[in-house]
């Protein structure tokens, strides 16, 4: 009697869910790492069009 067919669905199981957890740790960075790309685009541009269209104070203003 013999364990190994045991042991190598253990270590199966084992990879299996390494590989599982690994790939959704990818994933989530993946996406983490473009929603963090596309708010700093937004911010640019929002900060662009600030710039763009800020009209300047009046010397009254500045007082």
């Amino acid at each position: 009697m013999t364990h190994l067919p045991f042991v190598i669905g253990a270590y199966a199981v084992f990879v299996l869910v390494l590989g599982a957890d690994a790939l959704g740790s990818w994933l989530r960075l993946r996406a983490a790492r473009r929603q963090a790309q596309s708010r700093q685009q937004r911010q640019q541009a929002r900060q662009a069009a600030q710039q763009v269209t800020a009209p300047a104070l009046s010397t009254e203003l500045e007082r």
